[in-house]
């Protein structure tokens, strides 16, 4: 799948909860579904985008990638509110942190760039009138993010809480919304349709 496509309804932002297994990490992620467009050329800027890498440490995490198209409005942990109160993973050029829960060892999320605690109005954030309540969460820094250049932020699809409205990980196989890297050998071409050599469905 070379091209884009728009999924047959409009995209509905949603407030879903996910957590770590013994629930020490929990984050909240805002997600339009369905994706606004599928495929190769989408600009991630624009729409959610589900994929599935074959690179060993993906593969070795079991890894299930949920990137946000504006993760400083749509990425937001609730606790811990101190990042080094989680473990740390590093590898290859040491970017990107996988961060993990030191009591369960569940990843919820990746991140490369900077980030703050701040308080966060989650209605106002989901689009709807404030009723002037405001939640303290860490999120990464507004100034100067742009997804995949300035900074990186990868949610682990296996986190979110099952049964909530709007998003079935069932689905995104059924429709072929995950999209499947090569980012092992960097020789095969994204694609929807099966995984490269070393990945997963």
């Amino acid at each position: 799948m070379s091209s884009s496509i728009t999924p047959s309804s409009p995209p509905t932002r949603r407030r879903y909860y996910g957590s770590c297994h013994c629930g020490r990490m929990r984050y909240i992620a805002f997600i339009s579904m369905p994706p606004a467009a599928v495929g190769n050329d989408v600009d991630p800027q624009t729409t959610v985008r589900f994929y599935k890498c074959n690179c060993s440490t993906c593969h070795k995490m079991g890894y299930f990638h949920i990137r946000l198209p504006d993760s400083p409005r749509d990425f937001y942990l609730l606790s811990p509110l101190d990042l080094a109160d989680l473990s740390d993973y590093t590898c290859f050029d040491k970017k990107i942190h996988w961060l993990f829960c030191s009591t369960c060892g569940v990843r919820c999320f990746a991140v490369m760039g900077k980030g703050h605690v701040a308080d966060v109005d989650l209605e106002a954030a989901l689009g709807k009138e404030s009723n002037g309540k405001t939640t303290r969460v860490w999120k990464v820094q507004d100034e100067n993010w742009k997804e995949n250049q300035t900074g990186y932020l990868s949610v682990n699809a296996h986190t979110i809480e099952p049964g909530q409205e709007g998003l079935d990980l069932r689905e995104l196989g059924q429709k072929k919304w995950i999209q499947y890297l090569d980012c092992k050998d960097f020789t095969g071409q994204d694609r929807y349709d099966f995984p490269h050599e070393g990945g997963t469905w």
